[in-house]
């Protein structure tokens, strides 16, 4: 039996409402922006937008249920045989760009596929992931953002959160930089272990970790001092971001075929940002050290 797609729905909308009040609540004055519009066969698309805060620069959390007679190609890339089927897609996606550089930005992912096919049973998974992408490292903050992550996959084994890490580290890597994106989280596609329940139980249990790992995180972080310099340096390093997320990513690339608004794909990108030819951090300075310290894959939950 396949898990049921309104109940996922309904849970992701709540999550949706939860993570907005809390990144609300942590800005203190910036609010989100409601634009839902109703979709064919039942779905829905309702983006929630906040820019231009004190804390928050821009964030977007998105949630989405797609409904549609061919399956998009992202969707089917790791199981071609699957295409063209007619499906149901529901996710929460979001991003949160924090203004000061040392507050990190994260990303987060909770998403259903369901694909069907005349006088056959559904075929299902889920997917998604959270995970950090700091300008300045600090230990505690990937201590604390690790074990957060740990603590989301040990009731499924003790062997989850290690091959998810693993399947993070690989995901958020930029090639042609020969770096990752940040320090990562979970990752995790094609998700159907435990059969229906316990794969659902797995999906709610990542998507509740959440703001547990993040928002103790930017509380810490928003109100820190920083310069001209570093801030220059966040605007930088943001350019990775857009690098991967125009390149690379599967979830730009499904929005972009499913037929979702531009804008709301595209409110994953940063409000500012620049690149700088042949940039190279000062030896020993905290950019170095985020590079030789953070953009190196480490077992930070022990």
């Amino acid at each position: 039996m396949a898990p049921d797609p309104l109940a996922i729905r309904r849970f992701l909308q709540d999550l949706q409402a939860e993570i907005c009040g809390a990144l609300e609540q942590a800005d203190g004055t910036a609010s989100f922006l409601a634009d839902d519009r109703e979709t064919i066969g039942g779905g829905l698309s309702a983006p929630r937008v906040m820019a231009d805060g004190p804390v928050i620069e821009r964030a977007g959390v998105h949630f989405t249920h797609s409904v549609g007679d061919r399956l998009p190609e992202a969707a089917s890339a790791r199981r071609p045989e699957l295409g063209g089927r007619a499906f149901q897609a529901v996710s929460l996606s979001l991003i949160v760009h924090p203004r000061n550089p040392h507050a990190p930005t994260t990303h987060a992912n909770f998403r259903y596929f369901q694909a069907t096919a005349e006088g056959a049973p559904p075929i299902w998974w889920f997917g998604g992931g959270f995970d950090l992408t700091p300008i300045y490292g600090y230990d505690e903050d990937a201590i604390h953002w690790h074990r957060t992550a740990r603590q989301a996959c040990e009731p499924f084994g003790a062997d989850v959160y290690p091959r998810l890490k693993a399947a993070c580290d690989e995901y958020f890597f930029l090639p042609h930089r020969g770096e990752p994106r940040g320090i990562g989280g979970i990752f995790f596609d094609d998700w159907q272990e435990g059969g229906a329940e316990t794969a659902t139980a797995f999906l709610k249990s990542v998507g509740q970790h959440f703001l547990p790992a993040y928002i103790p995180i930017l509380e810490q972080r928003k109100g820190m001092e920083s310069t001209a310099a570093q801030r220059d340096f966040q605007l930088y390093r943001r350019g990775r971001y857009v690098e991967f997320n125009l390149i690379y990513d599967q979830g730009t690339r499904y929005g972009l075929q499913s037929g979702r608004r531009i804008e709301a794909v595209m409110c994953s990108m940063p409000p500012l940002v620049r690149w700088e030819y042949g940039h190279e951090p000062v030896p020993g300075s905290p950019e170095a050290t985020l590079y030789d310290r953070y953009l190196v894959p480490r077992d930070w939950a022990s």
